[in-house]
């Protein structure tokens, strides 16, 4: 009998002993792992998301993580657990918690979108301050609050294991974003993290300026996620700033800001000294045609480093977009291009159709392709983008986890990566790592 039959074969026994009856869909998920060969040696996943849109499923309960986390404790080739958009509680968080403090081996834990609350999120960030094995943690979506977010920060001061923290749509405020960003100062273990949407209630960029400031002393971040900040100019120019004295940083998520051509002028002048930026997300702002002007002349002459850029919905006419196309027939760096949701005109479709054509933009690296109507070139949409899987994974097995139409990857983090490894590769995903 192979480990994983004995896996499903101890969720029974626990079962019976626990007198819970079965979830269907843990037992059929621990099945269906009998057939992967190669769990003695690099482990495993289990995938037990609740939002399978080809199978109806039976969401995991609180008493059902009590039976599967009993089973865990000796399954040590388990290391990663999806656990998203189930109908999880704080005290699902509290068996969570336990498990993570005693007997976990799990480096990527996905609890995004569970009804996990503020007490939930003190338990489990309580146990990360033990925990030596966990690097990747999503908590998207579930209203941990500001006083639940502010337990992840205190955390972050004494953990130096977590490599990525996903706080997005978490409903954090101002003071949970200050304490992360000076909490940030001094961790150097934290490569990611993602501090989407929060729930600010002044327009003063107070959150920004720190930032900026944590942004200017750490050298371990990579990767930062400040969609959905009401950012302005002013919090652009400041982390402008901090960018030429850093040189680790290398995707800025500014997606969903009131960032307008002033704004990109910073990021222009920036870009045109800074020499390790590699991702930059302006999806839904409002640059125009002079900001994207601003962007293409730093990569025309200067920038080669830069391998996505993400101008969705900037309202950008043809000037702009022409001016960013001429720059990808200089800048071979420069791979990767999203431009729906702007204004297109005759001249936008002619230079992006010849940029696929002639191979120097591939489909997989945009979200238009060119087709024609009565000999005219018109573009359409491809669904395509720098966040496509952010919210949800497809489980068909034919969806490689590197596309490169969805989120770009800095840190590879996942049950396969070696302790201290890491790469930068353009099209593997942000949220598919396991």
């Amino acid at each position: 009998m192979s480990v994983l039959q004995d896996l499903h074969l101890h969720y029974v026994q626990a079962c019976q002993n626990l007198s819970q009856p079965e979830n269907p869909f843990i037992a059929r998920v621990l099945q269906e792992a009998n057939k992967n060969d190669d769990i003695s040696s690099k482990g495993i996943t289990l995938k037990l998301a609740g939002n399978n849109h080809l199978v109806p499923v039976l969401r995991v309960t609180d008493d059902d993580l009590g039976v599967l986390v009993s089973v865990l404790g000796q399954a040590a080739f388990v290391t990663g657990l999806d656990l998203a958009y189930n109908v999880l509680t704080d005290a699902g968080a509290k068996t969570m918690a336990t498990f993570l403090q005693e007997k976990s081996t799990l480096r990527y834990l996905n609890l995004m979108f569970n009804d996990i609350g503020a007490s939930g999120a003190e338990l489990i960030a309580g146990a990360l301050h033990r925990n030596e094995s966990l690097v990747h943690l999503r908590m998207t979506g579930n209203k941990i609050g500001n006083q639940g977010g502010m337990f992840f920060a205190s955390m972050l001061k004494i953990n130096s294991t977590l490599e990525k923290l996903d706080l997005g749509d978490s409903d954090v405020g101002l003071q949970c974003l200050i304490a992360i960003a000076i909490a940030l100062t001094q961790n150097k273990s934290l490569k990611a993290i993602n501090l989407n949407r929060p729930l600010l209630s002044n327009q003063q960029e107070e959150t920004t300026v720190h930032i900026a400031r944590m942004l200017r002393s750490n050298s371990s971040l990579l990767e930062l996620h400040l969609g959905k900040h009401e950012m302005k100019n002013f919090g652009v120019e400041r982390l402008c700033e901090a960018l030429y004295e850093n040189s680790s940083l290398r995707y800025l998520d500014l997606s969903c800001n009131n960032i307008t051509c002033d704004g990109v002028k910073f990021l222009g002048e920036l870009l045109k000294r800074n020499q390790t930026l590699e991702i930059l997300d302006l999806n839904a702002n409002r640059i125009e045609d002079v900001g994207a002007i601003y962007l293409s002349e730093a990569l025309l002459t200067w920038n080669r480093t830069l391998q996505a850029l993400s101008i969705v919905s900037n309202n950008i006419t043809g000037k702009g977009l022409v001016a960013l196309a001429h720059t990808m027939q200089f800048n071979t760096q420069l791979s990767h291009i999203y431009i729906w949701g702007n204004k297109f005109d005759r001249s936008t479709c002619v230079e992006f159709s010849e940029l696929i054509e002639m191979g120097r933009l591939q489909l997989g690296c945009t979200d238009v392709a060119p087709y024609k109507v009565d000999g005219k070139v018109f573009l359409a949409e491809l669904s395509h983008g720098l966040a496509k899987h952010r919210y949800w994974a497809p489980r068909c097995a034919t969806v490689a986890p590197g596309a490169a139409n969805a989120s770009l990857d800095i840190v590879a983090v996942s049950e396969y990566l070696k302790d201290g490894a890491m790469k930068t590769k353009v099209g593997d995903t942000l949220n598919v790592v396991v």
